[in-house]
């Protein structure tokens, strides 16, 4: 068991009990699972950069991840019906708070001007949607081995009903929001 989800156990559901006044503790929200997506539009030139692309997402979270592909065809961007165009992992259970616990704890910190996540992020139904700039913020990737700087998005879902919920326990689980 990762140390996040002791803290989870330990911490969180107690004084989310405690705050929300939940009668029962499988109504406290929990982490669902973590989708990190990384898009990588110049593999319609280069076919090469997909692979280095996977390479980069397996080292990041732990496991091999899904080519995603183009659902429609667009001549502006040279993109036709079925190119690869990105890479997607879904982590769950330790995997996920493995990948929590790297994240907040290491690569947050290592993000340039950092002063916190936005609190706007959350989608209505308690999942918060993040976008990293850099993958080099990861401990896992070497400055040296990258070929390009590729940013991802990152999606925490969360089986909580409401954003106020879902921000609630984000924030005890540790992950930095600005003061607003």
């Amino acid at each position: 068991m990762s140390r996040l989800q002791e803290k989870y156990k330990s911490e969180v559901i107690p004084a989310l009990t405690q705050e929300f006044k939940y009668k029962s503790s499988m109504q406290v929200p929990g982490m669902i699972k973590v989708t990190v997506n990384m898009g990588v539009g110049e593999a319609t030139q280069n076919p090469k950069i997909m692979e280095t692309a996977q390479a980069e997402m397996t080292r990041i979270t732990g496991q091999k991840p899904q080519v995603t592909h183009a659902k429609k065809s667009i001549a502006a961007f040279k993109l036709r019906e079925g190119m690869a165009i990105g890479v997607m992992a879904t982590l769950r259970r330790q995997r996920m708070w493995d990948f929590l616990d790297r994240f907040i704890s290491i690569a947050l910190p290592q993000v340039r001007d950092f002063r916190g996540l936005p609190r706007r992020s959350f989608d209505g139904h308690g999942n918060y949607t993040l976008g990293v700039r850099e993958q080099i913020i990861f401990p896992e990737i070497s400055f040296d081995d990258i070929d390009q700087v590729r940013g991802m998005n990152i999606t925490l879902h969360t089986s909580a009903s409401t954003d106020e919920e879902a921000f609630r326990l984000l924030q005890l689980i540790g992950l930095p929001f600005r003061r607003n």
